[in-house]
């Protein structure tokens, strides 16, 4: 154990209550633009491969913006029931395989588990809500309403996917959707944590899906301004996070999901450790429905409670997974938080972007990044922000451009900061 790890527990130990339980991650899985796996996923961010392309789910012709994350060659009826695949909708799958993976990366055997102590969180900013609202408009525009499924309100619900996932797996526990926009992966992670310190379940299923391509979501965000709109015959450069010439981000689909246990569960049935979910922290900027605090002071409220969650200081903090979505106001914001929790300490930080490589997938890319950071602690190795050519003199930290990095991670930051001014951050550590 080294030195800086020995200070961080004794810390850790001398102030935490004594019947909180450690929160460790034993099973990760993942769907992203880039790899329908954790493992294929993580190759890719490793590599600085962008999953960016040119969108052919609908048509995007008359949009200023043609290009997203889309996810390739997924099949899910190679995972689900015909039976059942029919009343999910694409995010509802995405997130239930998303489990699949995780529990059998965890090898968890529910058979010998007691269920009722099992709970799901997902998060997400709209589910399929918007797609699915789009297809049965045209239904009743066409005097086509006789048609709806049966079903087909509760395919608008972004609850489904817990309910999906409970229901497939017959987990009984505590049961909820987070919908805090971009932020809601990473709280949901952060208050499946905050359930197993309690006591109140020994193991949960937490992460976040989303489908953010779809027409509303296309023009929406195009008159909101914060798309990527230059880069149509060059998708896989589009995403410029903390660079001069950024422009916005494009939208993108996919998921993860993770097995957290209590540290007594996990090490009881040998399971396999990724990482510790140290500590959380949420806030609100209270500020705009759209534009961020231009001085980050929501964001930096909340990356401060999740550092004194963790009973850690910034000096422990050896990278920081940035929200870095690309557009000009948050990227600036994003680097006025940090500098005013780090202080000079900002500057020895190295900071990367998952979306440089994905887009931006709403309340789902902030459960990606979390699974991101614990690959950096088991790996060593910090994944590249892509495109990062021209520096913007306002956004002058490290971070990481273009080539991925060594380093020793103990312990992670991950940033998630969202419409509507709420923020979510998460600390993971070295086990």
């Amino acid at each position: 154990m080294s030195k800086k790890k020995q200070k961080r527990t004794k810390k850790s130990q001398s102030k935490n209550p004594q019947d909180q339980n450690r929160v460790v991650v034993t099973g990760i899985g993942a769907i992203t633009p880039v790899g329908n796996t954790m493992h294929d996923s993580w190759q890719a961010f490793k590599n600085g491969q962008s999953g960016v392309v040119k969108i052919t789910l609908i048509d995007v012709s008359h949009f200023a913006t043609r290009i997203g994350g889309e996810i390739k060659n997924f099949d899910p009826s190679e995972y689900i029931p015909r039976k059942k695949l029919r009343h999910m909708t694409f995010a509802t799958q995405v997130a239930v395989i998303a489990t699949e993976q995780a529990i059998a990366d965890a090898h968890l055997d529910l058979d010998q588990e007691d269920r009722e102590k099992i709970g799901v969180i997902i998060g997400t900013s709209s589910a399929s809500t918007v797609d699915e609202s789009e297809k049965a408009t045209r239904q009743l525009i066409a005097e086509e309403a006789r048609k709806l499924s049966p079903f087909q309100v509760l395919r608008f619900w972004p609850n489904m996917q817990s309910f999906w996932i409970a229901e497939i797996n017959q987990l009984k526990g505590y049961n909820s959707t987070v919908g805090t926009a971009c932020a809601a992966g990473t709280q949901a992670i952060g208050d499946a944590a905050m359930l197993i310190k309690s006591g109140a379940a020994e193991v949960m299923v937490a992460g976040a899906s989303e489908y953010m391509v779809a027409e509303t979501v296309m023009a929406g965000f195009t008159a909101m301004r914060a798309l990527s709109t230059s880069y149509n015959d060059d998708p896989e450069n589009a995403m410029k996070p903390f660079d001069k010439n950024r422009e916005g981000f494009v939208p993108a689909i996919g998921g993860a999901v993770m097995i957290l246990e209590s540290e007594a569960h996990a090490k009881a049935r040998g399971a396999n450790i990724y990482g510790e979910i140290l500590g959380s922290g949420v806030s609100s900027d209270a500020y705009h429905m759209i534009v961020p605090d231009p001085e980050g002071k929501g964001a930096a409220l909340a990356i401060r409670r999740a550092l004194e969650d963790a009973r850690v200081s910034v000096e422990d903090v050896d990278y920081i997974n940035a929200h870095g979505t690309a557009t000009p106001l948050g990227d600036l914001a994003e680097t006025k938080a940090i500098k005013s929790i780090f202080g000079d300490h900002a500057y020895n930080v190295p900071i990367s972007s998952t979306k440089s490589m994905i887009g931006h997938m709403m309340g789902a890319t902030g459960a990606v990044e979390a699974a991101v950071c614990l690959m950096s602690i088991r790996d060593g190795i910090i994944h590249p922000t892509i495109n990062l050519e021209t520096p913007d003199p306002e956004c002058d930290l490290d971070y990481v451009p273009n080539v991925p990095r060594e380093a020793d991670v103990e312990v992670a930051l991950s940033n998630s900061f969202g419409l509507g001014g709420q923020n979510a951050c998460l600390v993971l550590g070295r086990y």
